[in-house]
């Protein structure tokens, strides 16, 4: 069976969906790899590096895709790559798919599977995508927050005086927020959180931060069996939003993190907010690709407002570390599908009672099997 990788081409994605490391261990399980000319040159990884682990240089989109029984992508398929994936083919990406776009892939005789779905599982781990992802965003947003900050992030003393330590408040205490909380540390900022999740105060004092933050009975059910945050009331976060306003107003550099699956970001910084902020501080959304978690983000830019606060409204930001991001993601792939292998037929083998087989299949067979992809009757 053969195995294609592409290249990627919506704006700004740096990253590709396998790796030579991967590609060797995919070979060794019965499969002929093409991997698309430049796929990897974003990320660091040559055209040679992938041919001297054993793949198929294609000079096109198209050449990769034909005959192609599996197919491997970061991103949802273009209109142009679309076209040319074959019925039947098995897709695997972070799809971002919607109702619309799974009958697509269903009429196309696709059986599609969208990562971002992993059910949060511990046999999963292994797996899931946004979470590896979600660890490298959290590390570059501090890195950039720092990087845009005017003043030096820990306290440093010198003869001509100190510069205090950065005061950085971290939004949400995911995956990404932990390891904001973890490398704000690291650069020796006075460091605090906050999550409307219950478990996460705990994790957040865990790694030496102070928690900030409103409880109430609604607070405590603000998880998901599956572990993400859920989408609470307005009443909810206007009461959040007296906690945290006047401490945001004393805060250097703060960095919003908080995603509901599925839905746009909620808007946790307000602009009154960010007009209380000290000119030269900073606001780092990693939410920006889901709307942002400041009012005034633009997705895509940094904007610098009246009061000289500078928002980074970046989008991607796993993508600002293409060879790490890439190398996660392309293991968390493989996973997958060695996972799901059927060593002696060389294919791919997908229980549909499977938990997690089950969370990430939009389509099968020509059919919308994910329960919320279905149309509505």
């Amino acid at each position: 069976m053969k195995l294609a990788v592409l290249k990627e081409r919506r704006n700004g994605e740096t990253r590709v969906a396998a790796t030579p490391e991967t590609v060797k261990k995919y070979i060794g399980m019965g499969l002929e790899v093409a991997v698309e000319q430049g796929a990897g040159l974003a990320s660091g990884m040559t055209d040679a590096a992938f041919a001297e682990a054993g793949a198929t240089i294609a000079a096109s989109a198209a050449d990769a895709l034909a005959g192609a029984g599996i197919v491997l992508k970061v991103r949802a398929p273009t209109d142009e790559e679309f076209g040319a994936i074959g019925k039947g083919a098995l897709l695997i990406g972070t799809l971002a798919a919607d109702a619309d776009a799974a009958g697509r892939y269903a009429g196309a005789g696709i059986d599609a599977c969208s990562m971002e779905l992993l059910p949060r599982i511990t046999r999963a781990q292994s797996m899931d995508v946004l979470s590896s992802q979600a660890n490298l965003a959290g590390y570059r947003a501090v890195i950039e927050g720092a990087g845009a900050y005017d003043k030096g992030f820990p306290m440093m003393m010198t003869a001509a005086g100190t510069v205090p330590a950065a005061n950085a408040f971290i939004m949400g205490a995911g995956v990404a927020g932990l390891q904001a909380i973890a490398t704000a540390r690291r650069l020796g900022g006075r460091v605090s959180a906050t999550d409307v999740r219950p478990a996460a105060m705990e994790e957040i004092k865990s790694l030496g931060a102070s928690f900030v933050g409103y409880e109430d009975e609604e607070s405590k059910a603000a998880q998901t069996a599956g572990g993400y945050a859920k989408q609470l009331s307005a009443e909810f976060y206007a009461k959040q939003a007296e906690v945290v306003a006047a401490h945001i107003a004393k805060q250097d550099v703060v960095v919003c993190t908080a995603l509901v699956q599925g839905r746009k970001a909620p808007t946790l910084v307000t602009a009154a907010m960010v007009a209380t902020m000290k000119p030269g501080s900073v606001i780092v959304d990693i939410a920006a690709d889901a709307g942002g978690n400041c009012a005034l983000t633009q997705p895509g830019e940094m904007v610098v407002t009246e009061n000289g606060v500078k928002i980074l409204g970046f989008t991607n930001w796993p993508g600002r570390l293409p060879a790490a991001a890439s190398a996660l993601y392309a293991r968390n792939l493989l996973t997958f599908l060695s996972t799901f292998w059927d060593k002696e037929a060389k294919v791919p083998k997908l229980p549909e009672e499977d938990e997690i087989v089950k969370g990430v299949t939009l389509t099968r067979g020509g059919a919308v099997v994910h329960p919320l992809m279905k149309p509505a009757a």
